[in-house]
């Protein structure tokens, strides 16, 4: 297994699959915002790489109010508004736009849809991130606008293969990550998550609905100190839906389900506060590696 032990780095690049527009930056982007910080920075960072104005399609109950101070225009909507959306879509008349930041799962279960929403869930077989997103990106595509990948302008914050801590994963943390990221790979066709917990050869939880971090406290629970965590993308992972973000809160919860070694993907994953993480990892004896790309 070509797991890197021993180089330490964090540069930007990541890969060609995350490039913004092979053409060159857009003039005018619209900014598809959902929770937590991942929205305000991927603005922040389209800014400093030639953005002039940026649209923001916002959520109610979901976006930061701050996304107000990264975006010239912000249109406010409800979660289930499909149809409100297609329109904002096409009022701005822009050709490009990303997604960044995820909306609480749970919302998804208890949000007003409208009859635009209903009537494409009721018409999927299989309702998952994979066919729900991909029929809103093909009715986006209908409208002029070109979907970018999620990691879009933000190169700065990916890391390239190597290890991000001081500590590099020992012998059984090496199988464990083989295993983990088999599981992930081999399931992709499932749709049922990028994180599997797991502990001594045992697969103690695969992330469903509930989301990363649920996925991280369930193992954790039941495997004690000493689980490894792999979050990698699924084999044909479409990049427009979503990137993994690791932050703080991703650390918080690594440290109270006692996990001793966390497995990211090269061009797979955005780390945030990369220097204060790798301080909280090195101080909680953590060992942070990150894989080469595969597919």
């Amino acid at each position: 297994m070509n797991v890197p032990t021993c180089k330490r780095g964090f540069q930007g690049g990541g890969t060609s699959s995350v490039s913004p527009v092979e053409s060159g930056v857009p003039d005018v982007l619209v900014l598809i915002a959902g929770r937590a910080d991942y929205p305000l920075l991927l603005a922040r960072a389209a800014r400093a790489r030639g953005v002039r104005r940026i649209i923001t399609i916002a959520f109610k109950g979901e976006t930061r109010r701050e996304i107000a101070q990264v975006a010239d225009e912000v249109v406010w909507l409800r979660v289930g508004s499909l149809g409100a959306f297609y329109d904002a879509l096409k009022k701005s008349g822009v050709e490009h736009a990303v997604m960044a930041g995820q909306i609480n799962p749970k919302n998804l279960f208890c949000m007003r849809m409208d009859k635009v929403l209903f009537n494409l869930l009721k018409n999927l077989p299989v309702k998952n991130a994979h066919t729900i997103f991909g029929s809103i990106t093909a009715e986006i595509e209908k409208i002029g606008v070109k979907l970018l990948p999620a990691g879009s302008f933000m190169q700065d914050y990916m890391p390239t293969a190597g290890l991000l801590s001081t500590r590099p994963p020992d012998p059984r943390e090496l199988t464990d990550i083989e295993i983990g990221r088999r599981v992930i790979k081999d399931t992709s066709h499932l749709e049922i998550g990028q994180t599997v917990v797991v502990k001594e050869g045992m697969i103690l939880a695969v992330e469903a609905f509930e989301g990363t971090d649920r996925a991280i406290r369930r193992g954790g629970a039941l495997g004690g100190r000493g689980a490894v965590v792999v979050k990698v993308p699924k084999t044909g992972h479409d990049m427009r839906f979503d990137i993994p973000v690791i932050g703080n809160r991703t650390f918080k919860t690594l440290r109270k389900a006692k996990v001793s070694c966390l497995a990211i993907e090269a061009g797979g994953a955005i780390v945030l506060n990369k220097e204060d993480l790798v301080r909280q990892a090195d101080a909680a004896g953590l060992a942070v590696t990150v894989l080469p790309a595969q597919n």
